[in-house]
């Protein structure tokens, strides 16, 4: 799918092009990867099952410890 984009001018007269939406994160699921590498680990068959029933657990606030 492509993405929906807005050109607007920059302050140097250049044309630039951003999303039209802009996304926070919580708008998404949650893959186990993300969680472990948003952990700072090295992905494994372990961390993701581990990751996986934390993200049962507790839903988005499983990544919340991670990230600000």
């Amino acid at each position: 799918m492509k993405e929906k984009t807005t050109k607007e001018k920059t302050d140097d007269g250049s044309i630039a092009s951003r999303p039209r939406e802009l996304y926070t994160g919580g708008e998404r699921p949650i893959d186990p990867e993300d969680l472990v590498m948003a952990s700072g680990r090295d992905v494994t068959p372990e961390r993701v099952e581990r990751a996986k029933r934390l993200i049962e657990e507790k839903g988005w606030a499983a990544v919340e410890r991670y990230l600000p």
